[in-house]
């Protein structure tokens, strides 16, 4: 049955955001997607959906005249480093920008438009340094950056203004996305990049010289850290789950977006070689500081709650899809 929904998609120009707007489109809504391109990619956007080129901080006109029946919120700050470097820029444009957000959508409400639902996209960085593993959604939140506070206090307010206003929302705590569309032209690429996988694919492709392992002595399996990843597609998946939830007058509330399986990094420099027929070269480096040896996701709550678990967990599969699309994209 075909969806008429209109949808919003902020950061729909970045990584996870433009595999959201292809899942939208697929399952029949109406797309507009909100990017001020400052990392998206204006390539990246599906010819059917409706591109704005602008700020969330200014959304209030566009929630007006467009009257949305769900806001899907990607729009961020994703860098931990960088948070921890300048804070200022994670509390601007994570928290107060999607305060401003929330805030239209009640002032377009009060002037006649429908009040949407919004699904956020927040972090497994909420949580900090677990006390057990894998995490479910009732652990303890203690961020150890700016990037996890500035997501978590969005939460905060996401749980405030439901009781206060009526606002339907739910909130997504990733653990590591990964994974392309390729015959979509859908991947991952950041400036710079810092996520495993591709940085592995690129030592893979020749453009790095090694793959640094920092700490190769962690209480794991093979001495490297453990981490839950989830393709990027059963991510919007999820988010789809999470709307179609809150349609149906569904609690509110936060859930997590893994696999339940720990992966070492070791595990992902052999998976890239079995995939691409290249030798990685590794260095092995001291541990860094605040880097968990574990972090998995428990997460019976989204399949209990919104219907949805990770069905794309093939590790090979999530690592061929990302060298797919690398080589779709090298070839222009």
């Amino acid at each position: 049955m075909t969806n008429k929904r209109k949808s919003l998609v902020t950061g729909g120009a970045g990584y996870i955001g433009s595999h959201m707007v292809a899942a939208l489109l697929e399952a029949g809504h109406t797309v507009f997607v909100l990017d001020d391109l400052s990392t998206g990619f204006r390539d990246a956007v599906p010819a059917a959906a409706t591109f704005v080129h602008g700020d969330v901080m200014n959304a209030r006109e566009l929630l007006i005249g467009e009257r949305f029946d769900g806001i899907i919120h990607f729009a961020a700050k994703i860098r931990v480093e960088e948070s921890v470097s300048d804070p200022r820029l994670y509390f601007q444009g994570n928290t107060m920008k999607s305060c401003a957000l929330v805030d239209a959508m009640i002032d377009a409400r009060d002037a006649g438009a429908p009040l949407p639902s919004i699904v956020f996209s927040s972090t497994a960085a909420v949580y900090g340094t677990p006390d057990v593993t894998p995490i479910d959604e009732d652990q303890p939140k203690r961020p150890e950056s700016p990037y996890g506070d500035s997501k978590l206090a969005v939460e905060r307010v996401l749980e405030a203004y439901g009781k206060a206003y009526g606002l339907k929302w739910a909130a997504l705590r990733y653990f590591n996305a990964a994974g392309a569309q390729p015959e979509a032209g859908l991947g991952e690429r950041h400036e710079p990049e810092t996520h495993l996988i591709p940085i592995v694919l690129e030592v893979a492709a020749g453009e790095r010289k090694h793959v640094t392992l920092f700490g190769t002595d962690w209480d794991t399996p093979d001495g490297t850290c453990l981490r839950d990843y989830i393709h990027v597609r059963d991510l919007a998946a999820a988010h789809l789950a999470a709307i179609e939830h809150l349609a149906r007058g569904g609690e509110p509330g936060a859930f997590n977006c893994g696999t339940g399986k720990g992966t070492s990094v070791r595990e992902i420099v052999k998976a890239v070689e079995r995939v691409t027929g290249k030798t990685v070269p590794i260095v092995e480096s001291p541990r860094r500081a605040g880097d968990p040896a574990i972090l998995v996701a428990k997460v019976e709550r989204a399949e209990r709650v919104l219907g949805w678990r990770a069905t794309r967990t093939d590790l090979d599969g999530i690592v061929a899809d990302a060298w797919a699309w690398k080589m779709r994209a090298k070839r222009g």
